[in-house]
């Protein structure tokens, strides 16, 4: 098991301790930070994120650990010394990278699911992408590589730097004094997911803030500018998975009917949020032009349907690890594969089952389907799970396809 998966035995514990202290506090302040279906579509959002990187699914178009065979001038010494330039190589690596996510129209898709919340709260931190395909920050980190820091270094030091970011992202931590010249805190990321013009496009630093001194991205909280949170292009569902591919399908429609060849290669390119002219007609999209006029996204859930929704939150948390101790790390299986496929169709069936969507019901008996399927080919063994808890599995199965189908005539609506 690597450093990574390990590291997250103890890290995801930790969010949900703080998670509920946040929320504890916030009842006691009589401050409404935190919505049942934005938290659950949040800490869902964690989980196919989580589940996607112990899969190491991904394409890698240059690796650091090649940069460091290749290229290394000097080998620097102490560890203590190599660890700290690690550090703010990582860092500056990271402000960067935010930063072209930000700007560029198709690699918005590998950020939006972050600032798709309209709230700002410490679940909303868990929102990380799983359309995150092709990694090239490697890159940025000639720095590193010419002074031949080792691989092993960033491979303990990348975990332990993005959990760093997790605690800023709260509303009940004011400004911090002489801490908000020198690192990332709550006050300077509220602005960072902030829709205002004001605070649009800024603040893009993880750890130091001082990235976003030095290149002229910094914005301080105003007082008489109160944060609104979320994306000019709202997402309108709770599906963390559709909200990962949201901005990319869209692009491709884009691309599909804009009538100049130049602009289907364009659009890519561009800042984000830029479309052709002829497609803007054709195809207009709804778009936060006031963010002091803005209607955050709602659903109306039964209390059943949203108690249902948090159990299958927690099976899918309790399915991950499971799959955590079960699979081949290094060298996954296909069976694996197929596990993390079935956590990730039913992350989608709940989800899209609060915002009754007819999806849920396919999604849910597509993962019946596939879990039957998975417990023959085992020969009636859940992944080293025997005996009497294969039959509450079945039981499992069956029941939630039939609560999924019965929330779903409940619930029903036009909207998807």
């Amino acid at each position: 098991m690597n450093f990574y998966v390990q590291s997250l035995f103890i890290a995801i514990p930790s969010f949900v301790i703080l998670i509920v202290i946040e929320i504890i506090v916030s009842r006691i302040k009589g401050i409404n930070v935190n919505e049942h279906e934005d938290m659950i579509s949040s800490l869902s959002s964690g989980i196919t994120n989580t589940t996607k990187d112990a899969f190491k699914v991904s394409i890698v178009l240059i690796s650091y650990a090649w940069l460091v065979e290749n290229i290394t001038i000097y080998k620097l010494e102490p560890l203590w010394l190599a660890v700290f330039v690690a550090f703010i190589v990582q860092d500056f690596t990271g402000y960067w990278m935010h930063r072209l996510n930000h700007r560029v129209n198709m690699f918005w898709n590998r950020h939006i699911i972050h600032h798709s919340s309209e709230e700002f709260n410490l679940s909303c931190a868990l929102r990380q992408s799983i359309s995150e395909t092709f990694k090239f920050s490697a890159i940025l980190m000639i720095p590193a590589a010419l002074f031949g820091i080792p691989v092993k270094i960033f491979m303990i030091l990348g975990p332990i730097h993005l959990f760093m970011q997790f605690w800023y992202h709260t509303r009940l931590i004011g400004k911090m004094g002489i801490l908000e010249y020198i690192i990332v805190t709550p006050s300077h990321h509220r602005v960072h997911h902030a829709i205002n013009s004001e605070y649009l496009d800024k603040n893009y630093g993880q750890i130091l803030i001082i990235w976003d001194k030095m290149f002229n991205t910094f914005q301080p909280e105003l007082e008489d500018v109160e944060p609104v949170y979320g994306t000019l292009r709202p997402a309108a569902t709770w599906n963390p998975i559709i909200i990962n591919f949201k901005h990319i399908w869209q692009l491709i429609k884009d691309a599909w009917y804009a009538e100049k060849f130049v602009d289907k290669l364009k659009i890519w390119f561009m800042p984000t949020g830029w479309r052709p002219e002829d497609v803007k007609e054709k195809i207009p999209l709804k778009q936060i032009d006031d963010p002091y006029k803005q209607t955050k996204y709602k659903t109306k859930n039964s209390s059943m349907l949203v108690a249902w929704s948090w159990i299958q939150h927690i099976i899918a948390g309790a399915m991950m690890f499971h799959l955590f101790t079960v699979m081949n790390i290094d060298s996954p299986s296909l069976l694996d594969y197929l596990y993390g496929g079935f956590l990730f169709m039913h992350v989608f069936s709940f989800t899209s089952m609060l915002d009754h969507s007819k999806y849920s019901i396919i999604a849910e008996f597509l993962k019946m389907l596939l879990g039957f399927t998975l417990l023959y080919i085992q020969g009636y063994i859940w992944f080293n799970i025997s005996g009497i808890f294969v039959v509450g599995i079945v039981i499992y199965f069956i029941g939630s396809f039939v609560l999924t189908f019965n929330f779903y005539l409940k619930h029903k609506s036009t909207s998807l």
